[in-house]
């Protein structure tokens, strides 16, 4: 059984319309999560707790998607064409 693991980091940015890390070796690692739903929660509630800082940004990656790198590969390259 092969798990769908989403990561869920933040930091802030060098500017709100960019997505450059000012520092990152200060990136939040709030988690890593078994399904979006959960992953989606996380991130809505660090974002949440972060709405007073215009700079700070969080993100979910989708692991499951980098372990599997010919998937991945695939996925790329058909969202290049």
């Amino acid at each position: 059984m092969s798990h769908r693991l989403h990561l869920v980091f933040g930091g802030e940015l060098e500017s709100p319309d960019a997505l450059t890390f000012r520092d990152v070796e200060a990136l939040d690692i709030v988690g890593i999560y078994p399904s979006y739903e959960k992953a989606y929660n996380a991130w809505k509630a660090a974002a949440q707790a972060s709405v007073d800082n215009a700079h700070m940004r969080y993100f979910i990656a989708h692991l499951h998607r980098l372990m599997d790198e010919k998937r991945g590969e695939a996925e790329a390259a058909a969202l290049r064409q």
